[in-house]
């Protein structure tokens, strides 16, 4: 497909977003508008623009692959969805009403009542290494993508690709935040589920089938059986390691994510709120559906045309570029773009918003709208792009997938202290912790469950780590916090 093309429409996707950024904004760009969106946001806009963010590039073009990687993944990935599901329910039922309780603009600042200042930066801290990578490398996915298809022919450097990708959605939420962000991944998440539809409808077209007739080649496949149950020691695939890391990770990655979380404390109170998580998670799951046929469809695509790839990863730009023509070519690149930006877009907002509010302590100032406190959020803002830049364009210097790998599993890890801190907050009532252990606490915790995850097989007689490491990595967090604290009523007796 022409690289012409593909330019010409990336550009126009990014006036459109302009555009609302200009028409959301225009009224007000204070820092309530862009940490809360004034707490006046619409729940079924929220739930739906959710999805996007919740999904990624990593999603859009992994989970299809994974459907006929030679590890025998084909729908195991439902049993993690399911689990997502059941952490969603957690999330709405447990952390919201804590959250909206304490009318809270960061979630971490929680951390400081329940445990202490040291515990809530280091939660704050955790948050923000952690969104860095993690959105780094979501962006840095598609930005090859686009290198290859688009930027390569004019010959621009890969490092001014990332810089106009990071200057155009920087240049769509520095005035407006959430509340520009709200319509925007509404839009994009639009695209998204549109694209995934049309991939469908494309693929059923190339192969010369119905729909229904593909739903009956998907179901009589190799690819299509979801739940696992056989070898638990083994295998990463079990339904027991696919649920339980589904839902911890989504309880830590979600729930105890300022990103996610910031979208909900900008509804009008704890129902709505409520509301938009229960309907984000019927739709969440649904469309995961949908993301794993279209996976199968491809494997069908590729076998019967004989398409080899290098790596599963390879599969869906493989064929949506090269073999289906234009529109499917360009209903592939609308989606990629929108799921990658919508969550790059978020994460920046989320991290601005932390950073002032964590360690700047907006909070705690007099006027949060004077124009100095808005100013110093302006530079928040650019410095965090700078730093998404930097470490983007460092991933592309290792150039080595297994190590930007571990870097991007490493980041996962992190969110495994954040359920130790918030259980022992929420669970532990009657001791203290000592506040200035916890960073230490916090650090060790990873550590050994990465070593976990590289020796247990060695040690645990075969055992293979997947998922529910995290609930591991949670736990001796939580373990440390108790083993180092003491006695409320000792310290009050003293």
């Amino acid at each position: 497909m022409s690289p012409g093309i593909l330019l010409s429409f990336i550009i126009g996707y990014f006036l459109v977003l302009l555009i609302i950024s200009w028409l959301t904004s225009k009224k007000s760009s204070d820092n309530d508008t862009f940490f809360v969106a004034n707490r006046n946001s619409k729940w079924y806009l929220v739930a739906f623009g959710m999805i996007g963010t919740a999904l990624s590039g990593v999603t859009f073009i992994s989970v299809p692959g994974k459907v006929g990687a030679p590890s025998g993944d084909e729908f195991s990935y439902f049993q993690f969805v399911l689990g997502n599901a059941a952490g969603f329910i957690i999330i709405a039922t447990v952390l919201l009403p804590l959250y909206y309780r304490l009318k809270l603009t960061s979630i971490y600042s929680y951390i400081e009542g329940a445990l202490g200042t040291w515990s809530y930066k280091t939660a704050a801290g955790i948050f923000l290494i952690s969104r860095v990578i993690g959105s780094a490398f979501r962006l840095y996915l598609v930005v090859i993508v686009l290198q290859k298809f688009i930027f390569d022919s004019y010959h621009v450097p890969f490092a001014v690709t990332v810089m106009i990708c990071l200057l155009l959605i920087w240049s769509y939420t520095f005035k407006g935040g959430l509340k520009t962000i709200i319509i925007t991944d509404s839009l994009q998440t639009f695209f998204l589920v549109l694209s995934v539809f049309l991939s469908i409808f494309f693929i059923c077209q190339s192969l010369h089938m119905s729909i229904f007739e593909a739903a009956d080649a998907i179901k009589n496949s190799s690819y299509s059986q979801i739940f696992f149950f056989n070898d638990f020691v083994s295998s990463k695939l079990h339904f027991s390691k696919a649920f339980l890391g589904g839902l911890f990770i989504t309880v830590g990655m979600t729930g105890l994510d300022q990103d996610l979380m910031q979208k909900n404390l900008s509804l009008k109170n704890i129902k709505e709120a409520q509301k938009n998580m229960f309907s984000f998670t019927g739709v969440f799951v649904i469309i995961n559906i949908f993301f794993l046929s279209v996976g199968a469809l491809l494997w069908i695509y590729a076998n019967k045309y004989g398409i080899h790839v290098d790596k599963t990863d390879y599969l869906y730009p493989t064929i949506a570029l090269n073999y289906l023509g234009v529109v499917p070519a360009m209903v592939f690149m609308l989606g990629l773009t929108a799921a990658t930006f919508a969550t790059t877009d978020s994460a920046l907002t989320a991290l601005t918003t932390s950073f002032c509010v964590d360690f700047l302590n907006f909070n705690k100032k007099g006027d949060l709208n004077s124009k100095k406190m808005v100013g110093i959020r302006h530079t928040v803002h650019v410095a965090f792009s700078g730093l998404m830049f930097l470490t983007i364009v460092i991933f592309n210097a290792i150039n080595n997938d297994a190590v930007v790998s571990a870097i991007f599993a490493v980041a996962s890890y992190t969110y495994g202290p954040l359920l130790g801190l918030y259980s022992f907050g929420l669970f532990v009532s009657n001791r203290q912790v000592r506040d200035k252990l916890v960073p230490f606490i916090c650090l060790i915790s990873p550590a050994v469950c990465y070593f976990l995850s590289t020796e247990s097989a060695k040690f645990l007689g075969g055992y293979v780590f997947s998922n529910e490491l995290i609930i591991v990595n949670g736990l001796i967090t939580f373990v440390g916090l108790w083993l180092t604290s003491t006695s409320k009523t000792k310290v009050a007796t003293l």
